[in-house]
Parts: structure tokens; sequence; C-alpha cells
């Protein structure tokens, strides 16, 4: 599980701290409260699309799943919080 973590993080860490950074925004719409923590749940939870007893193929569901969800979110944020969050991502 740990492995998988790091894994993850490592191929979504812009979009992460892009994706925490509108989160504590005030403007933040309730939708990507929301939406954020039922992927922590997805990404936490013993159960996946696809079971991780499966080789490989049961981590590429977290490793393609996760980043889709927050890149899907991000790209649907509004437009003064999405320039909000970029700006202080680049710093």
């Amino acid at each position: 599980m740990f492995k998988r973590l790091t894994l993850l993080w490592t191929l979504v860490r812009g979009d992460a701290r892009q994706l925490w950074f509108a989160l504590r925004h005030p403007a933040a719409p309730g939708w990507l409260k929301l939406g954020t923590a039922l992927v922590a749940l997805y990404l936490l939870s013993p159960i996946d699309l696809l079971p991780d007893a499966i080789p490989f193929v049961g981590v590429v569901d977290d490793l393609v799943l996760v980043p889709l969800a927050i890149r899907w979110m991000l790209s649907r944020l509004p437009p003064e919080l999405a320039r909000a969050s970029a700006q202080r991502r680049a710093h």
C-alpha cells in the first residue's frame, strides 16, 4: 500500500498541490471538497475496480483513475479559483 501511494504521489505531485491550494481557498466550492473526499476514500479503500491481487493490473486502476479524477476536478474549477491555485502552486 505504501509503495503504491509513493508512486502515485510522484505522478500527481503538481496537480495534488494545486488541488490542495484550491481546497484551502475560501471560495472553494462544495463539490470540490466532496470530490476530493471521494477520491481519497477510493484510494484508501480496500475495494477497487480491479483487485490489487491481480499482478500489475490491480495497481494500474489507481495509477490511472486517481490522476484523471484530480485533473477532471481541476479543469472544472471556477476561473478565478483556478488562477489563484495555479499561482500558489508555481511559488
